[in-house]
């Protein structure tokens, strides 16, 4: 097996996306998350090439997805927060046949993201996408490797709501809202998650929350909410790990299907066993 070819995560049932996809039915998604691209193009992280790794993935999304109806980004798209590296970053989504978008993560120069994805459509506070309305809600804080919503996101989101009708709703942000067993991460999720679930929990319209920031699958459930975290398209991060530590599992990403009556059906697919590994004994970055 090729590091051009899959793996799918087996503890999740794997699925081929069908071959049409329409609004009626479903609508498509794909995310692809924490990147970490350099300015130098030869520049790596933790001895992983990661812009190779995310072209590696993106090769794998072409492969395996025959229609795509949208595509986010999810955070960290950067390393260093270097307009070169967005650019490296946009010119790797020019390959999907999908619009897409993205959001900020610690690592990230929202506003130069801002700026480079004005006049793009890449900066949006939501879109909406046959039954769904997908949220895109800015988690970063300058010099902070936590999260934190402020009020302007809060806002979004309370629009977002208000105005949804009977669309279902995901809501996607880079840092985690719950805790993940990793008691290393625990401090850098989201500091007021209490404040955004006040709002999910009560409205049951809301089907999803979608992250990515801690480097490993996640998928839980929180009364009407499925909880999901996703792979790197680069390093990954050891699941339960009291201390920063890597894993050898390779890079990834995951599909989303939004079905019409508010299912979701989801699955992370990754490249081969050994593809992308990072260094071994990396003490964090």
């Amino acid at each position: 097996m090729s590091c051009e070819q899959k793996s799918t995560d087996q503890r999740i049932r794997p699925m081929s996306p069908p071959a049409t996809i329409t609004s009626t039915a479903a609508v498509q998604v794909v995310q692809l998350t924490d990147s970490h691209l350099f300015t130098a193009p030869d520049q790596r992280l933790l001895g992983l090439d990661t812009l190779a790794s995310l072209h590696g993935v993106i090769d794998q999304v072409l492969e395996d997805m025959p229609q795509i109806d949208l595509v986010l980004a999810t955070g960290d798209i950067t390393q260093d927060g270097e307009e070169p590296a967005y650019q490296r970053f946009i010119e790797a989504m020019t390959r999907l046949p999908a619009p897409w978008h993205w959001i900020p993560g610690n690592h990230d120069d929202a506003a130069r993201m801002a700026q480079l994805g004005a006049g793009h459509d890449f900066n949006q506070p939501w879109v909406d996408a046959g039954a769904w309305r997908i949220v895109l809600l800015d988690s970063s804080v300058p010099g902070s490797v936590g999260g934190h919503l402020d009020e302007r996101q809060l806002l979004r989101l309370d629009e977002a709501l208000a105005t949804a009708g009977e669309r279902y709703l995901m809501v996607c942000l880079h840092h985690h809202p719950v805790p993940i067993g990793s008691a290393w991460m625990e401090p850098l999720g989201l500091d007021n998650s209490e404040q955004l679930f006040a709002r999910l929990d009560a409205d049951p319209r809301v089907r999803a929350v979608l992250w990515g920031h801690i480097h490993q699958y996640l998928d839980q459930q929180r009364g009407h909410i499925r909880l999901l975290a996703s792979p790197s398209t680069c390093v990954q991060f050891a699941v339960g790990s009291d201390d920063f530590a890597t894993d050898a599992q390779p890079p990834g990403y995951r599909w989303l299907r939004l079905h019409g009556d508010g299912r979701v059906e989801t699955a992370v697919s990754r490249l081969p066993a050994g593809c992308f590994v990072p260094a071994a004994g990396a003490s964090g970055y």
